[in-house]
């Protein structure tokens, strides 16, 4: 089985950074990523039209790059975790966590026995296809998954400490839109009833050793996250990178010729 150097980063006290991917489902996609320094890319199949068989193709390019392919997936149920696993994910994140049993729930459907009942297929995507002990991949394979818990309700966010004691769940993930609309605040992130509420996540995860997960919009909100304790960080998403690069290059441009 692959280490999990993601995993392993943010296990060990430091920090990891990626970038989220919602519309551009090409080969090249992940090794693009990589290539810019991209440690993981989080797919998103809550908020697009991704199929299970278009993530197995962008987690098998993405391996190939030595980047970790995760996916948000789109509920809670075995099979939306299962089927990622076993296709190539190292890493999942659930949407909308809002108790404990749910993220045991969760935790118990990414491990194998006897600490969770992840159903057994071997020498597939996940283990490149490859022989070995089975109950050394096993073993290895509960270590490695990255297991991501979704912050973005009130219910949850009253849950967090809770959560976050669950074993089996690595990081809790604050989704920062869903979050304040659940609070009424849409959109207010400089909210004081906002920045309270991502302070008691952090502090949940501080005190269970978790690690506190969030993706920055744009640089500044990605730099303030860091600052504030955030150790898993992912850095705008496929869309409005491109947006912004595309709107920066054709500004100057019109600029150019209005001066001109």
């Amino acid at each position: 089985m692959r280490e999990n150097p993601v995993k392993r980063a943010i296990n060990s006290g430091g920090v990891s950074l990626g970038t989220m991917v919602l519309e551009f489902a090409t080969t090249g996609i992940g090794r693009m990523a990589a290539a810019a320094g991209s440690e993981f890319v989080l797919y998103d199949m809550e908020h697009t039209g991704y199929s299970t068989e278009t993530m197995r193709g962008l987690f098998a390019t993405t391996r190939s790059a030595n980047t970790v392919p995760m996916v948000r997936v789109p509920a809670i149920q075995y099979h939306m975790l299962a089927r990622v696993l076993d296709v190539g994910a190292m890493g999942v994140m659930v949407p909308m966590v809002d108790t404990a049993e749910q993220a045991k729930l969760i935790a118990d459907s990414c491990k194998y026995p006897p600490v969770g009942r992840r159903g057994a297929a071997f020498g597939v995507a996940h283990d490149d296809y490859t022989g070995g002990d089975i109950l050394e991949k096993m073993q290895q394979a509960n270590d490695e998954v990255l297991v991501i818990a979704q912050i973005e309700t009130v219910a949850g966010l009253e849950s967090c400490e809770a959560i976050a004691a669950v074993p089996g769940i690595d990081v809790l993930w604050i989704g920062h839109f869903d979050l304040t609309n659940s609070m009424g605040i849409p959109g207010q992130f400089s909210s004081q009833r906002y920045l309270d509420a991502v302070k008691r996540v952090i502090a949940a995860c501080d005190k269970h050793g978790k690690t506190a997960g969030i993706m920055g919009g744009d640089l500044q909100m990605a730099q303030e996250a860091l600052a504030s304790g955030f150790r898993i960080v992912a850095y705008s998403g496929d869309i409005w990178i491109y947006q912004a690069g595309l709107r920066a290059g054709i500004d100057a441009l019109r600029k150019g010729l209005a001066a001109s």
